[in-house]
């Protein structure tokens, strides 16, 4: 009943607070209805519809819609109206029996006795407060009347009823007047008082410490009131206010009544009357008592409490509650066996804990608060850890304390019980029946039955137990409860015990259940934040996410529906508390990799040149830099401790990481309804997206300014940030391995998981757009000798050094971030470049292709020859774009034989396996292939459909040609001089060796020719064409012709289908020493 009608008020106040006009029912919105609300509110509970037939007319249209929706809230309002009469009938009776109630001896009796008054003041109070209960309730009533003739049955006395309980406190004294007995709340002094201490008087009593007394601590924790030492203050306090309210009147005539009436007052000022329904208790008791004459001395005394009711007292409680409830859990840990002798302590500090934490939630949230430090409590997350430690220690060592207690309940509870039974002079028939059956139920137990699969169940026994202290309880019983209160609480001990073998979990849930931090859900974020913002809490934030698993227990059996459909559970299933959890985990990462970073950029050779040059010159003995110049600090510094006291940056975030990641690793997963939460899962995930952000990021890649990190540093930044990774393994059971592998596997593909660039894509695109652009402008040269690529002096500077991005240092961590997948996908983008090049090439030669024919066969005739090359058109165009293949192809070898390096050093015995006539895997692995199995793919995609395969073959065949007789030209260049110290030409037409030899080889591989025989035609064609350059008189025309020369004995020495031999037939072997001799003495003139 709580539950639907808190759910018809919430719903209320959702329909107010969202303004949506599709969240409220159409009637209540609807304007052409607003009148007939107003007029159904105004006259309730009245029904009047023969003279106001226009303001209800339109109610005719809407009343069977209005029947259908307001059905479930009216009979709600219906059903509490007879809960009400059965509440009052048995009230009624309960008064007529002269019932004896006393917390310490019939406790199952009085408990449920004192929560059925509070659950129907409680229920009553939430009635009150729904704003559209007459508008509801009446609506119904004028749909039903114009429906079916006739009010509903139960409208006037229901009517009726929502007209008196308009103030539901007031009502409900005038009811209460003939139930005045109030022995229920006044033998609650002998409980209350003594679990309503301050933290010192807990403190000089040593409460809940297993270690205080060696001696007695395998002794089992007894009492009289066993039940009630774990009983709810805030139940308590809920029974003496509201029980003193609607009794007001032994206020004035009982001292202890009065006593504990003001205890309460100072301890809380608002109570929960259902999840985060709360009862303001001052205002409430002042407004009351104001109207009742002779109480102004005890709206003083609610005054004087009011003052008197600070948050300071709870503060300190909480306080010490942390200490015992760590030490409780801590010696626990370690003998586990203890849990049987002192259950009881554990159920107390559970309940202790619980109390206090949901007094903070309440009172933090509906108070105005005098003193923000009563009220915030920035430890609160340790107090809720150990409160799952503890649950956690019982769940998982409940089979000991069920052995321990099933050998108590019969080796010793059954004995005291049958001699108590005994010694009774009276035992009418049907008492001694159950009676017997509590001594023989608990003899008849034997620990063997553990050993197998057996399910305790005491239920019944316990539902005898509460059904024998109502035949006692009664005036005139024959066995009276009241004259044999040692029966009552050695019966109330047996229940506990009982309670320790078949019934732990519902312990738990009773005596530690925080689910109301669903109904609370700021407060609970707050608090997580705070936790996360206090580095000696965080290592119990995973406590909030635990406290999700309570919220299961926060909705009632009979309203499943809530389990779906009500807006705070759905904080337990989005765990965005865990989300920032693993967030908070980075914040603290992140500033380590930075110090990391830093670190390993010192070890880098590019620092170690100033000490070198400091040291060189040390020893010749120069004056290096100014007096005085502080000493650059060595690598390792910072690990120098003079002593253990002094603590780094490094170390504190080093204590902070480790202190969450004890927090992630505190349990293997969380169950929450139908959902199964894993923190490690969650923090792999979220360490695989980061390190995928953070890899990319590292890169700077920016497309404006072309600007990006060497992959040299760009290794040296994932090592260290993997070297952070590695050391989260070190606290958290998660394989970072499985992290590398999906991280680094996906970055070697041209788009991740999620679709974002990966660095395959960030380098291979700057390489391809960037340097090797630049090459074609002219600007850099591929230098053979140093296997890398150089800037040239230009007019306009480049922003970078292509030597620091293309050195064999480089391409080797090039290959070790991207790896095979991630080469391949580079070696493929250059393929495409080259067979867009090769595309014009051919286009070329369809343009000349009868001048080339002519050509091919007139090489003999050099008169012919030089009137044909004379037609010949965009001959510079096929030599550059020929340089330009030679250059993407030079960069692709560089490619290859890092990647050959690198695989060689982690995989030597598998790369020395690779069969060489395999070109594909050998190509996959940077191995040399005489044919380029990359490039004859690439080329065969460039075959127009249009033309024949023979076509396509005389095609390529003219394209060498074309090549051939073209070489001459270059001899004109200016930047076509060789230079020995480089081992190439500045106009990188050295690249031409590359290009022709790979080209020839892919293209007739391609159309199945000789690439031999063409080759060997090539060499002819060449040979003859710069033979004749040096019959030239020209100086202009030949002024580079020794270097062009070098270009045949360049192509000869890089291609596997020709020899010296050939070369010598075609070609003087001494005009080729000259050359170089030549070339070797220019060289050596010009630098003199």
């Amino acid at each position: 009943m709580l539950t639907r009608v808190y759910n018809i008020k919430k719903q209320g106040q959702v329909w107010k607070a969202c303004g949506d006009p599709k969240a409220k029912p159409s009637y209540l919105v609807d304007k052409n209805l607003e009148s007939a609300v107003k007029f159904i509110v105004r006259k309730f509970p009245a029904v009047e519809t023969r003279n106001n037939n226009q303001q209800l007319a339109q109610l005719q249209k809407e009343k069977s819609e209005i029947l259908k929706n307001l059905a479930l809230y009216y009979f709600t309002f219906v059903d509490v109206m007879e809960f009400k009469d059965h509440v009052c009938e048995l009230l009624n009776t309960i008064d007529a029996c002269q019932v004896f109630f006393d917390i310490t001896v019939n406790f199952d009796l009085t408990k449920n006795y004192l929560d059925l008054v509070v659950t129907y003041t409680t229920l009553m109070t939430i009635l009150s407060r729904i704003e559209e209960r007459k508008a509801i309730i009446g609506l119904y009533n004028y749909a039903h009347e114009m429906t079916h003739g006739a009010s509903d049955r139960e409208y006037p006395r229901l009517g009726q009823m929502i007209v008196d309980y308009e103030n539901p406190l007031k009502k409900l004294m005038e009811e209460f007047v003939p139930h005045g007995k109030v022995d229920a709340l006044i033998s609650l002094q002998m409980v209350y008082p003594r679990r309503n201490l301050s933290a010192d008087q807990w403190r000089n009593a040593q409460l809940l410490s297993l270690i205080s007394a060696p001696s007695t601590m395998l002794n089992p924790a007894q009492s009289d009131t066993m039940p009630c030492e774990y009983l709810s203050l805030d139940a308590m306090e809920k029974w003496i206010v509201f029980g003193f309210i609607l009794c007001h009147a032994v206020l004035n005539s009982d001292a202890a009544a009065l006593s504990l009436w003001k205890l309460a007052l100072q301890s809380s000022t608002c109570l929960c009357l259902f999840r985060d329904e709360v009862f303001h208790i001052h205002k409430a008791a002042e407004d009351l008592f104001v109207n009742i004459r002779g109480y102004n001395k005890r709206i003083n005394d609610i005054r004087e409490c009011k003052e008197q009711a600070l948050g300071s007292m709870h503060r300190e409680r909480r306080k010490f509650l942390r200490s015992a409830l760590k030490e409780l859990a801590t010696v626990l840990a370690d003998q586990p066996g203890l849990l049987g002798p002192k259950a009881l302590f554990v159920f107390m500090a559970l309940s202790f804990a619980r109390d206090e934490i949901i007094w903070l939630l309440r009172h933090a949230d509906n108070i105005q608060k005098k003193s923000t430090d009563d009220f915030i409590d920035k430890h609160i997350a340790e107090l809720i850890f150990y409160m799952e430690e503890l649950r956690a220690h019982v769940r998982k060592y409940g089979p000991v304390m069920q052995r321990y207690y099933v050998q108590y309940l019969s080796g010793f509870d059954a004995v005291v019980l049958n001699e108590l039974v005994q010694n009774l002079s009276v035992c009418p028939e049907d008492e001694s029946i159950i009676m017997s059956s509590f001594v023989n139920t608990m003899t008849s137990l034997r620990t063997e039955v553990l050993m197998i699969t057996f399910v305790f169940d005491f239920r019944g026994m316990r539902l005898d137990w509460f059904r024998l202290q109502a035949y006692t309880s009664v005036s005139k019983a024959s066995l009276g409860i009241a004259d044999h209160k040692e029966l009552g609480k050695m019966m109330n001990t047996i229940i506990f015990h009982t309670k320790m073998v078949d019934s732990l979990v519902e312990m738990l849930v009773e005596t530690s259940d925080l689910s109301i931090f669903c109904f609370y859900s700021r407060a609970f974020e707050k608090m997580f934040q705070q936790c996360l913002e206090l580095p000696s809490q965080s290592r119990h934030s995973i406590c909030f996410p635990l406290l999700c698993t309570h919220f299961m227990s926060c909705t009632h059996e009979l309203c499943p529906e809530e389990a779906v459909n009500n807006q705070p559970l759905s904080i337990c299933l989005s765990f965005p508390q865990s989300l920032d959890l693993s967030l908070s985990l980075f914040l603290f990462a992140v500033p380590t990799v930075c110090l990391l970073f830093s670190y390993f950029f010192q070890l880098l050779p590019k620092h170690c040149a100033k000490t070198i040059s400091q040291a060189v010159n040390k020893k010749s003995k120069k004056a290096t830099g100014k007096k005085g110049e502080p000493e650059r600090e060595k690598p390792g510094v910072e690990s120098m401790r003079k002593n253990r006291l002094l603590v780094t940056n490094l170390d504190k975030l080093h204590t902070a990481l480790s202190e969450l990641c004890f927090s992630i690793n505190y349990v293997p997963n969380l169950a929450v309804w139908e959902h199964t939460f894993t923190p490690r899962e969650y923090l792999t995930s979220h360490l695989e997206i980061r390190f995928t952000k953070s890899i990319v990021g590292m890169t700077m890649y920016n497309q404006a300014t072309q600007e990006i990190a060497k992959p040299s540093e760009l290794l040296t930044s994932v090592r260290a940030y993997m070297t952070v990774l590695q050391s989260i393994e070190n606290y958290v059971t998660i394989d970072i391995t499985r992290v590398f592998n999906n991280v680094l596997l996906q970055q070697t593909q041209h788009l991740d998981s999620h679709g974002e660039p990966t660095i395959t894509s960030l380098y291979t695109n700057w390489y391809l757009e960037t340097l090797l652009r630049q090459v074609s402008n002219g600007h850099i040269a591929y230098f053979p000798a140093m296997k890398a690529f150089v800037n040239l002096p230009t007019e306009n500077e480049l922003t970078f050094n292509a030597e620091e991005y293309s050195d064999i240092s480089e391409m080797r961590s090039l290959s070790e971030l991207l790896g095979p997948y991630g080469m391949k996908f580079l070696s493929e983008s250059l393929m495409w470049h080259i067979s867009s090049q090769v595309a014009e090439l051919k286009k070329l030669v369809v343009e000349n292709m009868e001048v080339l024919t002519q050509m091919r066969t007139s090489f003999d005739k050099p008169e012919h020859m030089a009137a044909l090359f004379k037609k010949l058109t965009s001959v510079d165009s096929v030599l550059k774009r020929m340089t330009i293949i030679g250059v993407i192809l030079s960069f692709r070898s560089l490619a290859q034989e890092a990647l050959r390096d690198v695989l060689s050093c982690h995989i030597p015995f598998l790369v020395s396996s690779v069969a060489m006539n395999v070109y594909e895997l050998s190509s996959a692995a940077g191995l040399p292939c005489e044919i380029d199995p990359a490039l004859v793919v690439a080329l065969a995609c460039v075959c127009a459909e249009n033309i024949s395969p023979e076509e396509e073959y005389k095609i390529a065949c003219l394209l060498m040609v074309f090549v051939a007789v073209s070489l001459p030209t270059l001899a004109s260049n200016v930047m076509s001089q060789y230079s020995p110290a480089i081992e190439g030409h500045c106009n990188n037409i050295h690249c031409l060796a590359k290009a022709i030899n790979q080209i020839a080889a892919a293209l007739f591989t391609i159309h199945k020719g000789s690439i031999e025989d063409r080759l060997k035609e090539f060499l002819a064609l060449a040979s003859s064409s710069l033979l004749k350059i040096g019959q030239e008189t020209d100086k202009m025309t030949t002024r580079n012709r020794e270097s062009v020369y070098l270009l045949l004995d360049m192509i000869v020495q890089e291609s596997p289908f020709l020899t010296m031999d050939l070369l010598e037939s075609c070609f003087p072997y001494v005009l080729l020493r000259n050359a170089y001799h030549a070339v070797y003495k220019q060289s050596i003139s010009a630098n003199a």
